[in-house]
């Protein structure tokens, strides 16, 4: 069982990554046209490379426990989110068009991507991303269907839409590809150059967490609120890990899913959720102050719940 320490071991490398990307852009070495090109990159190439690879010859999803449960777990588990931040919007006195909504999306998407993914592979290995990024498929369905109809209005049909992404493409293309054995037969120029642009992945992808969150630095007044912060953090990071260690320690599913849920349950808010609250009609400041108030709250209590979660679950 790792210890505490060991644990803010894995943690604290990754928030150093989102450090570096936060002096890359106050120095002006990442900016304006290179940001969002960078961005582009990351999520429309080098997070797919990862994915393929993780996935396609991965042999704990060629079971159906790992492969049609978690994409359901993970919708399930962000609808709660949302839902549940709806509640507690309304209790701290949000309204609609001052941070009700987005309050509510915030809350509700967990990070899912570049926080779980190394401190999963540092745990378990790297044959654990698998099921974490097939999960993420029923996260993004909730973000880009329950989350826009709630902070927008906007219809299920155009959400699901959005789904048509190369990354949700390259994990069908993926799982394919691990179900039918052709993973093995693929050419080793192709792998190699797949392994060399995934393993860009997530430290590229932090990084620019970090550049995107220096934007919002010149504004220091504008990054903290204590009700929504406070209010905020005690649901994502306190009463919502609860429910999802009962979940995953009661829920009848494989241990790799198991191990999927613990380490959700102990994230902070997404970066994504400040992009799609400036995108479609939110509030963005307030789910600046969400993320802000989480992640600095989180790299304290994520080694604290994922020990908790180890103990307790027994995974």
């Amino acid at each position: 069982m790792m210890s505490y320490w060991q644990l803010l071991a894995l943690v604290v490398p990754v928030f150093a990554l989102i450090a570096i990307g936060v002096v890359v852009r106050r120095v002006h070495w990442i900016e304006g046209e290179a940001e969002t090109s960078l961005i582009r990159l990351v999520v429309n190439l080098c997070y797919p490379a990862l994915i393929f690879e993780s996935v396609a010859g991965n042999a704990a999803l060629r079971t159906p426990g790992n492969l049609l449960l978690p994409p359901l777990v993970g919708f399930g588990i962000t609808f709660l989110g949302i839902r549940a931040g709806l509640i507690v919007a309304k209790m701290i006195g949000l309204q609609v068009g001052t941070g009700l909504r987005t309050f509510a999306l915030a809350v509700g998407i967990t990070n899912y991507g570049y926080l779980p993914l190394p401190i999963m592979e540092g745990i378990w290995g790297p044959d654990s991303r698998g099921v974490l990024l097939v999960h993420n498929v029923g996260v993004e369905a909730a973000l880009w269907t329950v989350g826009l109809l709630v902070l927008s209005g906007e219809s299920l049909r155009a959400g699901w839409r959005r789904l048509v992404t190369p990354i949700v493409i390259t994990l069908v293309a993926a799982v394919v590809c691990n179900l039918t054995g052709v993973t093995p037969h693929l050419p080793k120029v192709a792998t190699d150059a797949i392994h060399a642009l995934g393993v860009c992945g997530v430290p590229l992808g932090l990084i620019m967490t970090g550049v995107s969150l220096a934007n919002f630095l010149d504004r220091p007044a504008e990054l903290f609120d204590a009700r929504i912060a406070g209010a905020a953090a005690a649901l994502r990071l306190g009463v919502l890990p609860i429910a999802l260690l009962l979940l995953a320690k009661y829920l009848p599913c494989p241990v790799e899913l198991k191990r999927v849920i613990v380490v959700q349950a102990a994230m902070p808010t997404a970066m994504i959720t400040v992009i799609v609250a400036r995108l479609y009609g939110g509030h963005p400041q307030t789910a600046v102050q969400i993320v802000f108030g989480t992640t600095a709250v989180g790299l304290f209590t994520i080694p604290l719940w994922i020990s908790a979660g180890l103990a307790w679950v027994g995974v």
